[in-house]
């Protein structure tokens, strides 16, 4: 029966790609300046993409009928695109530095770096490479790969235009970068490769290394420009295996002893649901009922406590909390040999020891005496996902650090009149910001406590403002005239729907505002080095402090506390 489809979308003749190679071949060593070898790859079906080597190109069966394109059209690009890596990109650099994600962006990058080379020396390459390119994904797809694609094609193409802000973003630095350092600075590119990926990351965009594959079908699987060090294959070795392994079937979860699946580990228990404003500074405006804050208590699951709870064990040598004493205007000490206020009884006495004749007591000012009264804090911890990278101390990671610092705090005023609150914060966009009450300021330091503290999570992004009107909102139902709210953080203010970098910066500053109105003051101690910057802008001047080695936390949290709890 015959087909109905184009010829040039039928699966292709065997006798038709050998008859091409030979013509190939001379293409590629005529574009290289030197001998090249054009071939099949061995692999089949499982080579999905072309396979590079300094001496040969091993072309891709499955990548032709992924393009369901002409053969000869597809590796006459195909061979065009290799001779580019071979004459101007880096090959095997160490894969040991770079994420699997920031590999792929980086290799993408570098894609076009090196066909614009190569079409400034052949123009008419640019057009072949055009023809190929993978199609346009539909709107709405932000997957990696569908993101991927359209960065390719606006690197490519000066007249594709794109509605997607990391898109826009990817051409805005590559063209910056090809005008202030040129094409041929390879270090540079990669540099805004590792932006880009690093932006993926914080959007959370979904990257299978296992299963990812090159968009343009003409392109390399990239394999000659990594050196993995835990596959120290020669290349013939790697080119007779499938650079992806299969996918492994997921574990069958464990059986107890009688045969029967065991409970499901709890989820978490949300409290309340809260909307607050926003502020956007360009339009002076407030966003009425912006963000939706849900208050949670997080999951005591036994996994994550066996993994979390040695993160509360005393490793770090805690600073002893003296009882935090302040001036008092009600409070007055009299008969002070020196003072702001003359002690009027005192004066007194002293006209009538002089009418007298006796020798009047000197000591007639007064001074503002010092209570000892309590202070609400709250602690509110930073639970984005950049706080489970390491820090560097002892291999724990700056969540485990966090929690440990804040733990001790609490332990050290347990036996003040002042009163602790832990809470915790990250966010998923405007729509979901997670708000964890950890320990309140009068829960008993217990058992309960402790495992609330080790099993909640880090994930997502750092949506500061909204958290910190929910904190603000919970110290203003507190007792007493010392309420103070302490921050932890380790970068600035950020989160997936959010593309203008001041945006939150400026919402977190005008909610530092409200909470100084509502008599709350705060202070933020900031894990960051370079953080100087957006601290000073969001909290003033006098009211942040920056902990440059994550191992001092513990201390520098207790400092920063008797500094606020002080007022």
């Amino acid at each position: 029966m015959k087909s109905d489809l184009p010829a040039h979308v039928l699966p292709p003749d065997v006798d038709a790609i050998d008859g091409l190679l030979p013509s190939l071949a001379w293409l590629g060593s005529g574009l290289l300046g030197g001998p090249l070898s054009v071939a099949e790859a061995s692999a089949g079906p499982r080579a999905r993409r072309t396979i590079l080597t300094r001496e040969q190109v091993l072309l891709s069966r499955q990548a032709l009928e992924d393009a369901a394109a002409p053969a000869g059209g597809l590796y006459r690009a195909s061979v065009a695109h290799a001779v580019a890596h071979l004459l101007y990109s880096p090959l095997r650099q160490p894969a040991r530095l770079l994420k699997p994600m920031s590999q792929a962006v980086v290799s993408a990058v570098e894609d076009a770096r090196v066909e614009r080379l190569l079409a400034r020396r052949y123009p008419g390459v640019s057009g072949w490479f055009l023809d190929h390119l993978a199609p346009v994904p539909e709107a709405g797809n932000f997957s990696f790969e569908a993101l991927l694609a359209r960065m390719d094609r606006a690197l490519a193409d000066p007249g594709y235009a794109d509605d997607n802000h990391w898109v826009n973003k990817a051409r805005r630095l590559f063209e910056e970068t090809q005008t202030r350092h040129g094409l041929g600075d390879a270090p540079a590119f990669r540099a805004i490769a590792s932006i880009l990926a690093n932006d993926l990351g914080q959007m959370r965009v979904r990257f299978d290394p296992q299963h990812h594959v090159v968009p343009s079908p003409y392109r390399d699987d990239h394999s000659i420009l990594w050196q993995h060090d835990d596959n120290e294959q020669d290349e013939q070795q790697a080119i007779a295996a499938p650079r992806s392994a299969p996918a492994r079937a997921p574990a069958p979860p464990p059986q107890a002893s009688d045969g029967t699946q065991p409970a499901r580990e709890p989820a978490e228990v949300e409290l309340s649901r809260t909307l607050h404003a926003e502020w956007h500074h360009r339009l002076a405006l407030w966003r009425r009922d912006w963000c939706t804050v849900i208050e949670k208590l997080p999951a005591l699951a036994p996994t994550a406590l066996a993994r979390a709870q040695p993160a509360l064990s005393h490793s770090f040598s805690p600073v002893s909390l003296h009882r935090v004493r302040r001036l008092s205007r009600r409070q007055r000490l009299r008969r002070q040999w020196e003072g702001e206020d003359i002690d009027l009884n005192a004066a007194i006495e002293v006209l009538v020891d002089r009418r007298l004749d006796l020798q009047p007591e000197p000591r007639l000012f007064m001074r503002p005496g010092r209570e000892a009264g309590t202070s609400r804090i709250l602690v509110l911890l930073d639970l984005s996902e950049s706080t489970n990278d390491p820090s560097g101390a002892r291999g724990a990671s700056l969540l485990d650090i966090e929690k440990q610092a804040a733990f001790l705090l609490a332990e050290a005023t347990v036996h003040t009149q002042d009163r602790v609150a832990i809470h915790g914060f990250n966010s998923n966009t405007r729509a979901e910001v997670s708000y964890y009450r950890l320990l309140e300021w009068d829960d008993p330091l217990d058992g309960a406590a402790r495992d609330r503290l080790a099993s909640v999570p880090a994930r997502h992004s750092t949506r500061l403002g909204a958290a910190l009107r929910q904190a603000t909102a919970h110290l203003q139902t507190q007792p007493g005239r010392h309420r103070g709210l302490l921050v932890v953080t380790d970068g600035a203010p950020s989160d997936v729907d959010v593309f203008e970098p001041d945006y939150l910066v400026e919402d977190a500053r005008m909610a530092v505002q409200q909470a100084h109105r509502a008599g709350i003051r705060t202070f933020c101690l900031a894990v960051d080095a370079a953080a100087d910057h957006y601290v000073r802008r969001i909290f003033g001047w006098r009211d942040h402090g920056i902990a440059a080695d994550p191992s001092h936390l513990p201390v520098q949290l207790q400092r920063a506390y008797v500094r606020l709890a002080a007022g």
